[in-house]
C-alpha cells in the first residue's frame, strides 16, 4: 500500500503584467503589491504557502527576496517561498544574505526552491549578470557548485579571512545574518528522474516540475510519481535523518460561472508532450471543469498523491478578488478530497 502524505497547499505565481485589455496587472508595481495582497488573502482562506516563480529579463516576478520580505510583513503564518530561483542568474555570498535576512523577518517561514533554470527571455543573460562556467565546465556543474557555495553559507560555514591589518587572519569570517534552519527548508527543482536522484543524495526538498525532460511514455502524473518514488528511495539509502519535503504543481481551474467557463472553457485537459532543450519532454494537463469533477481526476493523480504540498497556478492578471475567489473554492470543494485541511485561526466563508 502506498503512502498518503498529509497534505500543504499554496499557491504559485509567475506575476506577470501585461498591458492588455482586461489585464488587472497593467504594470510591474500592480503585480507586486498584488502579489503581497494575495498571500494575505491565502492565509486568510487557510492555505499553507505563497510561492513565486522567478524569471528575467520578462514582464514577470524577478528578485524574490524584497517581495517575500514585503509578504512576510503582511502575513503572520503562511510559508513563503520561491518555485524557483534559477541559479545561474545568482552571486551565492549575496543570495544568503538576503535569505537570512528574509528567513528572519518571516520567522522563520522561508522555503527556497532552487534550480538548473529554464528557458528565459534571453539568450545566456546570466552572461549580461556576470555569471558564467569556467573554460571546460558545464553549466550543471557550474550551477551545482554556486548551489553548494550557497549552502554552505546560509549553513555557518567560514567563507573569508579576517583582515589583520592589511594581511589575513587566522580567523574565519561567516555571512551575517545567520538563520537557524534554513538550510533544511531548501528545495531543488528537479525536471528529471536522475536530478532528482541527485537533489535527495544531497538533501534538498524536491520540487517536481510541471515539465519533465523525459517522456517514457506513460501519463505524466505516473512519470512525476516515479520520479518522487525514486527521490523518497533514495533518500532514505542516503540515511537523512529528517523527512523529506515534495511538493507540486498543478494548474487547476474550477467553473463556477460563465465568466470562468469563457476565460477558462477552452483549455487543454490532456498532458502535452514536445521538445525542449534537445529532450523530448512531457508537460502536465490543466484541471478544468466542475470543483467535484476535479477533486475526484486530483485524487487519482499518482503525483499529488505521492507529495506533501501542492501548489496552485493562478492567472494573476485576472487580479486579487478572482485569483482568491477561485482559491477559495478549491479550498472547500477541492482541496479536502486530497486529505487537506485549512490552517489554524481561519474564519472566512467559503462559496461555490
Amino acid at each position: 500500500m502506498s503512502t498518503i502524505y498529509p497534505k500543504r497547499l499554496g499557491f504559485l505565481t509567475f506575476g506577470h503584467w501585461p498591458a492588455t485589455r482586461g489585464s488587472y496587472t497593467p504594470n510591474a508595481a500592480e503585480a507586486l503589491k498584488q502579489t503581497v495582497d494575495l498571500a494575505v488573502e491565502a492565509e486568510r482562506i487557510g492555505l499553507d504557502g505563497a510561492y513565486l516563480r522567478v524569471h528575467h529579463f520578462g514582464k514577470s516576478l524577478s528578485s524574490p527576496f524584497p517581495l517575500l520580505s514585503a509578504m512576510a510583513a503582511r502575513t503572520q503564518r503562511i510559508e513563503l517561498g520561491t518555485a524557483v530561483i534559477d541559479m545561474r542568474y545568482e552571486h551565492p555570498l549575496g543570495m544568503a544574505e538576503e535569505a537570512a535576512i528574509t528567513d528572519l523577518l518571516s520567522d522563520g517561514r522561508l522555503q527556497i526552491g532552487l534550480s538548473r533554470g529554464s528557458p528565459e527571455h534571453a539568450y545566456r543573460g546570466y552572461e549580461a549578470f556576470g555569471y558564467a562556467p569556467a573554460e571546460g565546465q558545464s553549466l550543471a556543474d557550474y550551477v551545482r557548485s554556486k548551489t553548494e557555495q550557497f549552502r554552505a553559507a546560509i549553513g555557518g560555514t567560514p567563507v573569508v579571512h579576517a583582515d589583520a591589518g592589511g594581511q589575513p587572519s587566522p580567523a574565519m569570517l561567516t555571512i551575517q545574518p545567520q538563520s537557524a534552519g534554513l538550510k533544511d527548508r531548501l528545495w531543488w527543482g528537479a525536471g528529471s528522474r536522475d536530478t532528482a536522484v541527485w537533489a535527495a543524495q544531497q538533501g534538498f526538498n524536491l520540487m517536481s516540475s510541471t515539465l519533465l525532460l523525459e517522456d517514457t511514455g506513460v501519463p505524466f502524473d505516473e512519470l512525476q510519481a516515479e520520479q518522487i518514488a525514486l527521490f523518497r528511495e533514495t533518500w532514505r539509502e542516503a540515511g537523512w535523518t529528517r523527512e523529506p519535503r515534495v511538493s507540486v504543481s498543478r494548474s487547476v481551474m474550477p467553473i463556477t460561472s460563465d465568466a470562468d467557463r469563457m476565460l477558462f472553457g477552452h483549455e487543454g485537459v490532456n498532458d502535452q508532450v514536445g521538445v525542449l532543450e534537445g529532450f523530448r519532454s512531457r508537460f502536465g494537463r490543466s484541471f478544468v471543469g466542475d470543483p467535484d469533477v476535479i477533486a475526484e481526476e486530483l485524487s487519482q493523480d499518482a503525483a499529488v498523491q505521492a507529495a506533501d504540498t501542492l501548489l496552485l497556478t493562478v492567472p494573476n492578471q485576472l487580479g486579487v478578488a478572482y485569483n482568491a475567489r477561485m482559491l477559495a473554492t478549491i479550498a472547500q470543494h477541492v482541496a479536502p478530497a486530497l486529505g487537506w485541511r485549512p490552517g489554524p485561526s481561519q474564519d472566512v466563508a467559503l462559496t461555490r
